[in-house]
């Protein structure tokens, strides 16, 4: 037997021993208007999208800033608590009864495992080539039933939103008068001091004293009487009925600089 009779030498583990080479994918060329090369077109295209997209966005920053509110008070018992806008759609499904109280686990694990589980296996639901979303009725249709229903949820959220406009606000401390004999009786007052602080500027649940544009008799008023639902109680002041005047006079002058 002649030496290396019968045997085949073969320098690519792709190439089989009977020359044909199946495992070799075609050339993109070969599918005009469906593929095109990673480098550089592809590539070109997302990066120049991913631009658009990031100056978008710095503009957006550069004309709405992002809110900050005053440092945190958990005494502050009137204050409602929000989650960013990009959690509003999760907060509003909570508002639902189907998914809220005995049925707090519906809303916060089985209805969201369902619809990013259904996102996740989508590649696995639809399996075709093309690329139109017409043509792939399956993963459009999930895709914008997501796109739909998260947009509808956060705007619900922000519609019905319950908390004030103010909350949370940065109030600058005004100057005030702390040896006058106004402010004497509003640090006496626990009811007063308590609720809108030492400094007039709001406290626990109470707003700030530096903003009102109530005149005394309003502020005598209010005092006397509360404000239904704002939690401001009425007869809260034990003081007489002059250190009421002086009190109403005090707080309506810093209200009221103009005056």
């Amino acid at each position: 037997m002649k030496r290396g009779k019968g045997m085949k030498f073969v320098g690519d583990s792709r190439v089989k021993a009977d020359g044909r080479m199946k495992n070799i994918p075609k050339d993109y060329s070969e599918y005009p208007g469906k593929t095109e090369a990673f480098w550089p077109n592809y590539l070109l295209k997302e990066w120049m999208v991913g631009a658009v997209f990031l100056m978008g966005f710095l503009c957006l920053t550069i004309a709405h800033p992002a809110p900050l509110e005053r440092p945190a008070d958990p005494s502050a018992a009137g204050y409602i608590p929000l989650p960013d806008w990009y959690f509003l759609f999760l907060y509003q499904l909570l508002k639902y009864s189907f998914a809220s109280g005995v049925y707090n686990v519906i809303g916060t694990v089985v209805i969201p495992g369902l619809a990013f589980g259904a996102l996740l296996i989508v590649p696995w639901l639809d399996t075709g080539k093309e690329r139109r979303p017409l043509k792939r009725p399956v993963a459009s249709s999930l895709m914008l039933l997501a796109v739909i229903s998260v947009i509808y949820l956060t705007w619900e959220s922000i519609d019905q939103n319950e908390a004030p406009a103010d909350q949370g606000a940065i109030v600058e401390e005004g100057e005030i008068d702390t040896d006058a004999e106004g402010y004497a009786i509003y640090q006496n007052e626990q009811s007063c001091i308590g609720c809108h602080g030492d400094t007039m500027a709001g406290g626990a649940g109470g707003p700030s004293l530096l903003e009102t544009e109530r005149s005394a008799e309003e502020i005598k008023d209010v005092i006397i009487n509360g404000i239904e639902g704002t939690g401001m109680p009425a007869d809260a002041f034990t003081g007489t009925d002059e250190e009421l005047e002086i009190l109403a006079e005090y707080i309506a002058a810093h209200g009221n600089p103009e005056e």
